[in-house]
């Protein structure tokens, strides 16, 4: 530990960590400064190989990037139709106890939220409640909200929270949530836009935010950097079906995931924390955001979010069996 101290915000209570925190200040620009570095190290042992043989060669494919790898993958996934080409896609990766960020695939750019937004509106409540601590109280009521709205992924739950927190930020309606995270964590929230409630019939398309926010938010939950990050981590991780952890071919049943998908009919995303353990009982935790974005509504809503589903489970497996073979998972 260097005992390095980062900062989320104004009221935010500080964290000791380890070495600088890539989710707070900008770690990488683009997909070209992870892969550049790939490349650099990849000839450097295609050279070696030339002098000393083919084992060489052997370590020349195990040295390739994570995110190598995955962008290999989702070129495949394209090509067999399970991603569309006039799909964008990002993708976020960080290794907690490696202390560093893996894949950074498209992270700064804002996509459309769906539900993955709902644990910011958890958090923006108790910033709220913070603020007023003679006046707001976490309630059985709002518990029950609470978990509706994350476990469940309920739409008027959402409402009814945002709801909430607008009426104790001066009536400003959806954007009251936004205004409340910016306020109190402006280096989490930077591509983060919430100016609707979710509609009647569920198609909310105007709410956004990036790989890089989820990213930011889930490193500072995990190290208990806002205010109830116990809570939120508590209902982030009620059993639900995500994408990124059931059905994923060679992830174990018992694994832990905090998460919260978002689904409509021009997105699929999952974004959360895998907490993994290495033989000797060591946590090994990591974030996973994956995020499919579809320029159109699609016309067959069952079978498209089926089949990006389960290209994103392929991408999740891919992550967990390099976790697995960096960390020697249990």
């Amino acid at each position: 530990m260097n005992g390095q101290m980062e900062t989320l915000g104004q009221g935010v209570r500080t964290a000791s960590v380890r070495g600088p925190d890539p989710n707070i200040e900008p770690f990488m620009d683009s997909v070209g400064d992870l892969n550049r570095r790939a490349f650099i190290g990849l000839g450097a042992l295609a050279t070696g190989a030339l002098l000393t043989g083919a084992p060489m060669l052997a370590e020349a494919r195990q040295a390739q990037t994570l995110q190598g790898q995955l962008v290999g993958l989702v070129k495949r996934l394209r090509s067999e139709g399970k991603i569309r080409w006039d799909e964008k896609t990002s993708w976020s990766v960080y290794d907690f106890a490696g202390h560093k960020k893996l894949v950074s695939v498209n992270e700064e750019q804002p996509r459309q939220a769906a539900s993955m937004f709902k644990p910011f509106v958890a958090q923006a409540f108790f910033f709220t409640m913070r603020d007023n601590p003679s006046r707001l109280r976490y309630s059985s009521n709002v518990r029950d909200a609470m978990e509706r709205m994350i476990r469940k992924s309920s739409n008027g739950a959402t409402n009814e929270i945002m709801q909430i927190v607008s009426r104790y930020n001066g009536n400003m309606g959806p954007r009251a949530t936004e205004h409340v995270l910016k306020r109190h964590a402006p280096k989490v929230f930077r591509q983060t836009s919430i100016v609707e409630y979710i509609p009647a019939n569920g198609r909310t398309y105007r709410n956004k935010a990036s790989a890089r926010d989820y990213s930011r938010f889930l490193y500072a939950q995990w190290h208990r950097q806002m205010p109830h990050s116990d809570e939120v981590l508590d209902l982030m991780a009620l059993p639900n079906h995500d994408r990124i952890t059931r059905g994923v071919r060679n992830m174990p049943s018992d694994i832990r995931v905090y998460d919260k998908t978002g689904s409509t009919a021009m997105l699929c995303g999952n974004m959360g924390i895998i907490e993994c353990r290495g033989r000797r009982g060591r946590p090994r935790p990591y974030t996973f955001i994956g995020i499919i974005e579809k320029s159109s509504r699609t016309n067959y809503y069952g079978r498209w979010i089926t089949n990006r589903s389960n290209a994103m489970r392929e991408v999740s497996n891919l992550v967990y069996r390099y976790m697995q073979s960096q960390h020697r998972l249990a």
